[in-house]
């Protein structure tokens, strides 16, 4: 299961479209602050009315108030004005290569159910292959295979929950047989494409809401184990987030048979569980769960940067994908994603608010001083 972040994005033709952020290389371009994303794109807020970029040291917005745009055109022709602090209209395209990414992102995008060759990639954004694969993942993150996959992922879950069989949605997502999408399941306990499509009708899903040291906790199970743990401060918005994800589901509020699950988080967050060790169930890419299953593996109390994980999963050049898979974990604790911090210093972003996370550290460091 992904945590639903929906946000509004406009291409190059202008038309907007609704993306899945969490899915989104995008996104966590935007939650981590990343200055090399800086004229790949821009993003607006609709509830202030202004469009930023990607770096922009302002207040991270709610996903479902983004809006993505290509160009500061588009988004001024949507009524959004330049944001004073992080002035998106002086970003220019000095960086070598960023028009060249920004087209070939595009065209993978539009040409996802397509297998798009490099060269054929390279002729698209005006570079030579070998050159178009290097800028592209150091600009996004990602290689243009990757990005292109996460393109189709997204597609993928939009279908099963429009109520698409699971077969057709495979094929429209563009995975060509449902074996392609299976091979980028998780090996181990987690749900399938087709269990996925079974959370919008005849799945039962417990939840509770209570309060912690951090705010509101939202702890929510499916008869195999945990599927979703949200901090906030409003009970209504955490469970409307969850009707979201599963929105067919028999959701029932107060599940006795998942009590011990909560207070066994509540525990943790007073720092008298260190050891959090609850039954995982969720939809996520082979990828994914190795890097959960990495950050589960740091020690109460330390942290890692997003390079060290890299490395720690035997992909060193991989550390803002890692950056992206911990900002889509949908089971924050369980799998302890604000264990990872930048390599410059200070505690970083935090899906569920700054603040929080750098209470949770805190918590950890003086529990660790007291053993």
């Amino acid at each position: 299961m992904q945590h639903q972040l929906v946000a509004r994005s406009v291409g190059t033709s202008g038309t907007p479209g609704t993306v899945t952020s969490a899915l989104d290389p995008r996104w966590a371009a935007l939650a981590s602050r990343d200055g090399k994303a800086d004229g790949t794109f821009f993003y607006g807020v609709t509830s202030t009315g202004i469009y930023c970029r990607p770096s922009c040291p302002s207040r991270r917005p709610r996903a479902d108030r983004v809006r993505f745009f290509d160009t500061t055109t588009d988004a001024r022709q949507a009524g959004f004005r330049a944001c004073k602090r992080c002035r998106p209209d002086t970003v220019g395209l000095a960086q070598p290569g960023v028009e060249a990414v920004r087209r070939a992102s595009a065209y993978l995008a539009t040409h996802a159910n397509q297998q798009v060759t490099l060269g054929h990639l390279g002729r698209v954004a005006a570079m030579s292959p070998h050159h178009l694969q290097r800028r592209f993942k150091a600009i996004v993150g990602l290689s243009p295979r990757e990005y292109q996959a996460a393109v189709r992922a997204g597609k993928l879950r939009s279908s099963l929950r429009d109520g698409h069989d699971v077969t057709t949605a495979i094929y429209e997502a563009g995975y060509g047989s449902p074996s392609r999408v299976y091979e980028a399941a998780p090996t181990g306990k987690g749900m399938s494409p087709s269990t996925y499509r079974r959370g919008g009708a005849g799945m039962v899903i417990g939840y509770s809401t209570v309060s912690s040291p951090l705010g509101l906790v939202l702890v929510a199970a499916t008869a195999d184990g945990v599927c979703s743990v949200k901090l906030g401060d409003s009970d209504a918005a955490l469970v409307r987030d969850l009707r979201q994800e599963y929105p067919a589901a028999d959701i029932q509020a107060n599940q006795q048979t998942r009590t011990d699950w909560v207070k066994a988080i509540l525990r943790h967050l007073r720092g008298a569980e260190p050891s959090l060790d609850l039954p995982i169930d969720v939809q996520a890419t082979a990828f994914q769960w190795k890097v959960w299953r990495a950050l589960q593996r740091i020690p109460y109390g330390e942290t890692r940067a997003y390079a060290e994980v890299a490395r720690a999963i035997g992909q060193p050049k991989a550390a803002r994908a890692v950056a992206r898979a911990c900002a889509t974990n949908p089971v924050c604790l369980v799998v302890p994603c604000h264990r990872v911090v930048p390599a410059a210093g200070g505690s970083g972003g935090y899906r569920w608010g700054a603040d929080r996370k750098a209470k949770l550290l805190a918590t950890e460091g003086k529990r660790v001083g007291r053993l």
